[in-house]
C-alpha cells in the first residue's frame, strides 16, 4: 500500500471578485488574508481580477506583496493568458460575484487538470437569486460539476447544497481576520456606537432600529455610520457622523474610536444562519465590544453576554450604551478577541483549505 502523503506546495489559482480594492465589497479583506497565509505556508497563489473601472478607481493594494495577482479585461483575454496555468493548478477556486462567473466557471471545470471549487462569499445570497432566476456566476447544473464547495454559511445549508444541489462536498470555509493588522490600539474614544457596511435597504430597517433610533433618544450620544451608496435622500440624526469609505488600513483606528461597534446581518444570512461576517471578526480582534442582530448559529462563533451582546430593539441597546460599567465593556472585548485569535485568523481559514485540498488530492474523504 502505498503510505506517502503529499505534502504542501500546491499550485492554486484563485478567480475572485477583487483582491487589489476593498471599495464596496468585503471579498478583498478575505482573499488578502487567505492568499497571504496559503503563500506562507509554501504554496504557489496566482489570483486572477477581473480589471473593471469602479475598482481599478480605487485600488487600496493595487499590487499584493504575497502570491501574484494578475488582470484580465475579458474572459477571452483570460483563457489566452492564464490558460496554461489553470489547467496546470492542483487547485482553481472560482468566487461569487466574479463577473461572467457563470461563463468562467464553466471553461475552469473543462480546462483545469486539477480540483475545481467554487468559493461562495455569499452563499444565502446565492441561493436566493438562483432561485428567482439569476444564473450570472454560478448555475444549480454547475454546482454538482465543482468538487468542492466552500461557502462562508454552515450549518444546515452545508446539507442543502449536498442534498438538494448535488455538490459532492460542501466545506464551510468562513471568513477571516488577520491579528497583525486587527488588534487593540490606544486613542480617544470618539462615538458611543459605530457601524460599518456597504447600504442594504434589508439592513436598513434594523439600522435604523439599532442605531438610528438610539441615536434619536440620546441626544447628547456620539454615533457614526460608515459606508458607501446610501442614498442622498436618507435622513441621519444631527449626532450621527457619516464616513462614505473607510479603507482596510484604517478600520483598526475606525473600530478603536467606538466603545462599541455594531454588527448587522443581511436578511438571506439571518435566514441560513451560520453566516459571521469579516466585520464581525475585525471588531472583536481589535478588542471592541460587539452588539449584534441575532441569528442561528452566532453563539457557535461567541459567546452570548460574554463575548457579543445581542440586541433586538432601540430599547436594548441604549440600556448596554448607558448602564453597562466601563469595566464590563472592556472584559466583553477582551473576550470576544480570545476567541477570534484560537478559532477564526486567515491562518486558520488557509490550514482548513489545505486540508480539504490535499484530502481530495489523496482521494480520501476530509471532514469538516
Amino acid at each position: 500500500m502505498n503510505t506517502t502523503t503529499r505534502t504542501p506546495g500546491l499550485r492554486v489559482v484563485i478567480l475572485g471578485l477583487s483582491i487589489t480594492s476593498s471599495w464596496g465589497n468585503g471579498h478583498a479583506t478575505t482573499f488578502r488574508g487567505l492568499v497571504r497565509e496559503l503563500a506562507a505556508r509554501g504554496h504557489d497563489v496566482l489570483f486572477l481580477e477581473r480589471d473593471v473601472p469602479w475598482y481599478a478607481a480605487h485600488r487600496d493594494l493595487p499590487n499584493p506583496p504575497y502570491g501574484r495577482t494578475g488582470l484580465y479585461g475579458s474572459v477571452d483575454e483570460l483563457r489566452r493568458i492564464f490558460g496554461e496555468e489553470i489547467e496546470a493548478a492542483d487547485l482553481v477556486i472560482v468566487g461569487s460575484f466574479v463577473p461572467e462567473g457563470a461563463e468562467i466557471g464553466e471553461w475552469v471545470l473543462q480546462t483545469t487538470s486539477g480540483i475545481a471549487a467554487f468559493y461562495d462569499l455569499d452563499t444565502p445570497v446565492t441561493l436566493a437569486a438562483m432561485a428567482q432566476g439569476e444564473r450570472r456566476y454560478l448555475t444549480p447544473e454547475l454546482i454538482p460539476r465543482y468538487r468542492l464547495y466552500l461557502s462562508f454559511t454552515g450549518g444546515p445549508t452545508l446539507q442543502r447544497l449536498e442534498a438538494g444541489y448535488g455538490s459532492p462536498m460542501a466545506r464551510p470555509l468562513y471568513c477571516s481576520v488577520d491579528p497583525t493588522i486587527y488588534r487593540p490600539i490606544e486613542r480617544a474614544l470618539q462615538w458611543d456606537l459605530g457601524y460599518m457596511g456597504t447600504y442594504s435597504s434589508d439592513r436598513q430597517a434594523i439600522l435604523e432600529g439599532l442605531l438610528l433610533e438610539p441615536a434619536r433618544r440620546w441626544s447628547t450620544g456620539r454615533f457614526i455610520v460608515a459606508g458607501p451608496q446610501y442614498p442622498a435622500t436618507a435622513q441621519w440624526p444631527a449626532n450621527v457622523a457619516r464616513a462614505e469609505h473607510v479603507s482596510p488600513g484604517e478600520h483598526r483606528a475606525f473600530y478603536g474610536a467606538q466603545r462599541f461597534t455594531l454588527n448587522l446581518t443581511r436578511v438571506e444570512m439571518v435566514e441560513a444562519g451560520y453566516s459571521p461576517s469579516t466585520r464581525l471578526f475585525e471588531a472583536a480582534a481589535c478588542g471592541v465590544p460587539i452588539i449584534s442582530d441575532w441569528w442561528a448559529g452566532l453563539d457557535e462563533v461567541f459567546e452570548p453576554g460574554l463575548e457579543i451582546l445581542i440586541a433586538r430593539s432601540s430599547e436594548e441597546v441604549l440600556t448596554i450604551l448607558l448602564e453597562m460599567s466601563e469595566a464590563e465593556r472592556e472584559r466583553i472585548g477582551a473576550r470576544s478577541r480570545t476567541r477570534v485569535l484560537k478559532n477564526h485568523t486567515a491562518a486558520h481559514r488557509a490550514r482548513e483549505l489545505e486540508g480539504y485540498a490535499l484530502a481530495l488530492l489523496a482521494r480520501e474523504p476530509a471532514t469538516s
